[in-house]
């Protein structure tokens, strides 16, 4: 089955990317209804680890040993790619607009790749570079930048540890070594990181204010627990069982790149749940998206002596020379 993992992680890697874009449209219905973008996440990451936790028990069993080995991993990954980053964006958006913010953020991809040159000694090829440099492009007629933006530099700060919280999340994800399920992975990280932004919020660092009101959805009223439970199911638990599954498969460079279609499909839901308009420019811009995706993964078919990654019960059951 090994022929197949490629296209399996790739299919996964989307699919958590389509998940992770509906948190955009869902949260700006709650906070168009009052609530603070704090509220909106931490319940979103505290009712996901809640859903999670049943699942994640029943895997656990037989492996206490495996969870006290992975929990500096757990913490790191809870403290740093879900609660960190989600901080670090909220405080960037309060210098600096969103889709700077946002390109701040997805900057995490060349992190990853700059992470597995150093560390690894994986030195990116001509189409790795010259596919990031095509995202990027991609990225900034998406999110409409052009025309000039003001940078505060407090803000582009907080935009770049929203930046090292989204590169932590891709190379923790893409361990293979770990031996956690990803649905546990995911529960673990995010009862960390709800529990930090719990904190953060009782120490008045993420303002906290949830009004339950109905919100509008599709040009409908409904009630605010609509959004919530899409944001804890939808962007949350599916969108990171899915991305850690994705990454053990596709390997953390690759996966980072396939995660900057979030942007395109936080678009594309703001269009059909809100009604935002959706410009050519922006179709223009998905489509060099993609196209550095494209040259990203090429290359890395292409890299010399890369072989895919087993797990360990794969390893077992692989032939031997």
């Amino acid at each position: 089955m090994s022929e197949h993992r490629p296209g399996l992680g790739m299919s996964l890697a989307l699919l958590s990317a389509a998940s992770f874009g509906a948190s955009g449209s869902l949260g700006t219905s709650l906070i168009e209804a009052g609530w603070t973008p704090g509220a909106a996440v931490t319940a979103r990451v505290l009712v996901a680890a809640l859903v999670l936790t049943p699942p994640a028990l029943v895997q656990l069993r037989g492996r206490g040993g495996q969870l006290r080995r992975s929990g500096r991993t757990l913490l790191v990954y809870g403290l740093a790619a879900v609660a960190g980053a989600q901080l670090c964006f909220f405080q960037a958006v309060e210098h600096l607009s969103v889709a700077v913010a946002l390109l701040l953020e997805y900057s995490g991809a060349l992190l990853v790749v700059l992470y597995l040159w150093l560390r690894r000694g994986q030195r990116p090829g001509v189409l790795t570079l010259c596919g990031a440099a095509l995202a990027v492009a991609g990225l900034a007629l998406v999110l409409q930048l052009l025309g000039g933006a003001e940078l505060d530099l407090v803000g582009v700060l907080w935009g770049l540890g929203a930046a090292f919280g989204l590169a932590t999340y891709f190379l923790l994800s893409a361990d293979a070594d770990d031996v956690l399920p990803p649905l546990v992975v995911a529960w673990g990280g995010l009862l960390a990181g709800g529990v930090a932004l719990g904190g953060a919020g009782l120490l008045g660092l993420l303002p906290l204010a949830a009004p339950r009101t109905d919100v509008v959805l599709l040009d409908s009223r409904v009630s605010w627990l609509v959004p919530v439970l899409g944001l804890a199911l939808v962007a949350a638990v599916l969108a990171y069982v899915t991305g850690i599954a994705g990454a053990r498969l596709l390997g953390a460079k690759v996966a980072s790149f396939v995660g900057l279609t979030e942007v395109l499909f936080a678009v594309v839901f703001a269009w059909v749940l809100l009604g935002q308009s959706l410009r050519p420019v922006q179709l223009a811009g998905g489509a060099l998206v993609l196209a550095g995706i494209a040259l990203v993964r090429v290359d890395e078919l292409r890299a010399p002596g890369v072989a895919p990654v087993l797990t360990p019960h794969e390893q077992v059951l692989a032939p031997h020379p």
